[in-house]
């Protein structure tokens, strides 16, 4: 088969130049691999189709636009939009937990999948990415309880020791970090999107 030696850059390029085909043999390439992900999120075949529909009305719009320029990373962005939807999908059905004193910011259990393979690798890099440098505008006492619970996987009694303030106190500090991240978030505008 011809198409097996042709790279994502000299399709999408082809695609972009107005060949039609190339865009298909690129879904068709990597149809199994940003299905299966959408699909691990939302364990609904009808969703999973939608959202994989619309990551590739997405696709199109942006390359026809002219506004594509990942370098040769065609699979690792279009498994970024379509990482996207599937917030986007949870947040309008609003079944996606958001910020409260018990919750995690919903984006770590994305960051956590054990099963990662090479392209949810780099979208876990940039997400993570993402996600460290609005961690990074919060207060030092919030920023650092999120941190060693986030990252360090601490109890709150461990962070309580660590940080020599009671239980509470650490929790309260979790809570707030948890809704200025969200604030930060919402006066920027931000969804985690590219």
């Amino acid at each position: 088969m011809q198409n097996e030696l042709v790279t994502d850059a000299t399709l999408v390029s082809n695609y972009i130049k107005g060949d039609e085909k190339a865009l298909e043999t690129l879904i068709v390439r990597h149809k199994q691999k940003i299905y299966s992900f959408i699909y691990s999120k939302v364990y609904d075949r009808d969703v999973a189709e939608d959202i994989f529909q619309d990551t590739f009305i997405k696709v199109i719009r942006t390359l026809k636009r002219g506004a594509y320029n990942e370098e040769g990373k065609f699979l690792p962005w279009v498994m970024r939009i379509s990482h996207n939807l599937v917030i986007d999908f949870f947040r309008k059905s609003n079944r996606m937990p958001k910020f409260d004193n018990s919750g995690e910011f919903s984006i770590f259990s994305v960051l956590s999948d054990s099963s990662l393979n090479a392209e949810k690798t780099i979208i876990k890099e940039q997400v993570e990415n993402d996600v460290r440098r609005l961690v990074d505008k919060l207060p030092e006492d919030q920023r650092e309880v999120l941190l060693l619970r986030i990252y360090n996987d601490m109890s709150f009694k461990e962070i309580s020791d660590k940080t020599g303030v009671s239980i509470n106190t650490a929790l309260g500090r979790m809570r707030y970090a948890l809704i200025n991240l969200r604030k930060i978030i919402d006066k920027h505008n931000i969804v985690l999107t590219n």
